[in-house]
């Protein structure tokens, strides 16, 4: 049989078998040969279940999506990339978020993580100004803002739009949650202008359970940072007296253009960042 489906040209592996096992037989064989290479309708090789898929869909890339590979690919084509990765205890943080939740005024957005983190940032970004920057790769110059324009990716129905948070540095967590709502559902239904949608300075990305323990975030050309948020995770850890206890853990994975931030800034806007979402109180002081 080996020897016949060598002849014919046909990988053994890919005939439904219907013998003990799901071992194929000579008339499985016969069956997938006479079926042109499909499933054969013969009970027995039904269920094996492991028919091979064959088809195949080509699409066309325009529009948003087109657009958005272009940018990727110019990304990561002129821009070299430093990722650096630390792990965040929000803990503490997790039960202020619990508590605000708990007491917010009539009207008030639910608050998630991603405030909390637009804030430290905003504050963060004041002593690592390159990292709040747009870099002009053909003339070699570099524009640092004072102003924190925080661009968050969201995933929509007709791809990657990145609705932009404007002067983040003026609001406080409330005023911040309900932009990130706002722009978050007029980026889904289409309705985000092109305003609303362009002059981020540096960039949020977040794919909230799904997440992941480590993710490598591509810069949104022309800016130099982008701060990649990972699942959060109950674990064990020490505390100050030795002792195990469970935290709620969560890594930021960050990338940097390092043409422009060297590794001992991007480290220390993390650790930075680090600082205020372990100790939330810091983020509500001057």
């Amino acid at each position: 049989m080996r020897q016949r489906a060598l002849e014919v040209d046909i990988d053994l592996s890919a005939v439904p078998g219907s013998g003990p096992a799901g071992r194929v037989t000579h008339d499985d064989l016969d069956d997938f040969i006479a079926s042109g290479g499909r499933l054969a309708s013969r009970p027995g090789a039904a269920a094996s279940g492991r028919a091979p898929r064959t088809g195949s869909e080509t699409i066309k890339v325009i529009g948003l999506r087109r657009k958005i590979a272009e940018n990727m690919a110019l990304a990561k084509r002129t821009i070299p990339h430093i990722a650096y990765v630390e792990e965040i205890d929000l803990t503490a943080l997790e039960d202020l978020r619990a508590h605000l939740n708990a007491s917010r005024k009539e009207g008030r957005e639910k608050l998630t993580i991603i405030p909390f983190l637009v804030a430290a940032l905003a504050k963060a970004v004041v002593d690592v100004p390159q990292a709040n920057a747009h870099y002009d790769t053909e003339n070699a110059v570099l524009t640092q803002y004072e102003g924190v324009h925080c661009g968050i990716a969201a995933a929509t129905p007709k791809g990657l739009m990145v609705p932009v948070i404007r002067h983040a540095e003026a609001m406080d967590i409330w005023q911040i949650a309900a932009e990130v709502k706002r722009l978050a559902e007029a980026a889904r239904t289409g309705k985000a202008t092109k305003e609303e949608l362009s002059g981020s300075t540096i960039t949020i990305t977040s794919l909230g359970a799904m997440g992941g323990i480590v993710t490598t975030p591509v810069i949104n050309h022309p800016e130099t940072a982008i701060i990649g948020v990972n699942k959060m995770q109950v674990l064990p850890r020490y505390n100050s007296d030795g002792q195990i206890t469970p935290r709620k853990i969560m890594n930021l994975s960050s990338s940097f253009d390092h043409r422009i931030v060297d590794g001992y800034d991007a480290a220390r806007l993390i650790q930075a960042v680090k600082g205020y979402l372990e100790h939330p109180a810091t983020l509500f002081m001057e």
